[in-house]
């Protein structure tokens, strides 16, 4: 019978390895292809250590800030590109008014919290008429509001919006360079607490940021909002009979979501100390998101672990991915193109086999 076949050793309930490997394809192949990566790199391993903890500190806030939108049933959250503008706009203007050191941070992810909780709360109510299709509508808000911002800073700012700091300005007065220099927060808070460990820089205060965020989602998730979040995740129809309030409880996780990407990028910009200002946070998204499916996540379950083994390969296989395509075909341009086409295709890739996961 059925429910017996299920029960026997190797049936259907069984735990095989086929299984086990099916469940787990995509950080499987992943993994592969960064280990194949770093043979044919022939790269130093320090260089390569160094370069994946750089990367994991600055980019583990990202990351992180999509899995509350999951876990409520919004899905992979494009969106999250609003949360880093607001955070540009916050680093902007300590930069304007020269705010220096960790105060400068600080005021800065402080400044970013007001606009950021707007985003979201906008970004909640147009969702809220989208379900079933929050993908593509936050992937579309991010380009809608990618649109205001570059209207404001490019066009408003030095006309309408007053710039005293001309060093910012481009040549005409009129918006802001394309480049801006953040010498105030520079690293500092990956100065502020860094060890040496055996040539290879630990940022431990960033690292120990990122260790709190996970310790603080991990937290919420058992709280009764963080209960709220998984029931509307899981069926919004019980949950709304069951008392709780799904649209409420939607908007809640993507405000939650925004303010923890502001934060990420302002995390990411001052180990950059750079900011583009025009396209820094295009690919925020992207990026983020491959990370996560690479990681095993799927737009309906994610967890802490998935998001950083995700992270850990993704930009592991970023960082050789240039390296051994050129070393394959020995043309330096080749290894860039390389770099795009992982990029790119992670997300194609780890779609295309949860999709056979789920049909198998």
């Amino acid at each position: 019978m059925k429910g017996e076949t299920a029960l026997q050793p190797g049936g259907i309930g069984a735990s095989t390895p086929l299984s086990l490997l099916k469940r787990n394809a995509v950080p499987v192949l992943f993994a592969v292809l960064c280990a194949l990566g770093v043979l044919l790199a022939e790269i130093d391993p320090l260089f390569l250590a160094n370069e994946i903890i750089s990367r994991l500190a600055r980019n583990s806030f990202l990351i992180l800030s999509l899995l509350i939108p999951v876990s409520a049933g919004l899905g992979l959250n494009f969106a999250i590109v609003i949360g880093a503008m607001a955070g540009q706009v916050a680093v902007i203007t300590i930069t304007h008014y020269k705010i220096r050191g960790l105060a400068g941070l600080l005021w800065a992810m402080a400044g970013s919290v007001p606009l950021a909780i707007v985003m979201g709360y906008l970004a909640g109510l147009v969702l809220n008429r989208a379900k079933g299709r929050e993908m593509i509508t936050s992937m579309i808000l991010g380009f809608f509001v990618n649109g205001l911002y570059q209207l404001v800073f490019l066009f408003l700012v030095g006309t309408v919006i007053p710039m005293k700091n001309r060093s910012m300005m481009l040549p005409g007065g009129v918006g802001l360079r394309n480049t801006v220099d953040l010498y105030p927060i520079a690293q500092v808070l990956d100065k502020l607490w860094r060890i040496n460990l055996g040539g290879v820089r630990i940022p431990m205060a960033t690292l120990l940021l990122a260790g709190a965020l996970c310790a603080a989602i991990h937290y919420l998730m058992r709280t009764r909002l963080g209960q709220q979040m998984r029931a509307v995740g899981q069926d919004r129809h019980i949950a709304a009979v069951a008392g709780i309030d799904v649209d409420r409880t939607r908007i809640i996780a993507m405000i939650l979501s925004t303010v923890l990407a502001a934060w990420g990028q302002l995390i990411f910009l001052q180990n950059i100390s750079t900011l583009n200002t025009y396209n820094s946070h295009e690919q925020v998204g992207t990026f983020a998101i491959a990370a996560l499916l690479v990681g095993g996540a799927t737009a309906r379950r994610a967890t802490i672990w998935q998001a950083m083994l995700g992270l850990l390969l993704f930009h592991t296989l970023f960082v050789v991915s240039p390296l051994a395509g050129q070393a394959i075909v020995g043309i330096p341009q080749i290894g860039e193109y390389f770099r795009v086409f992982v990029a790119y295709g992670v997300i194609g890739v780890a779609l295309a086999l949860h999709a056979w996961q789920s049909r198998s």
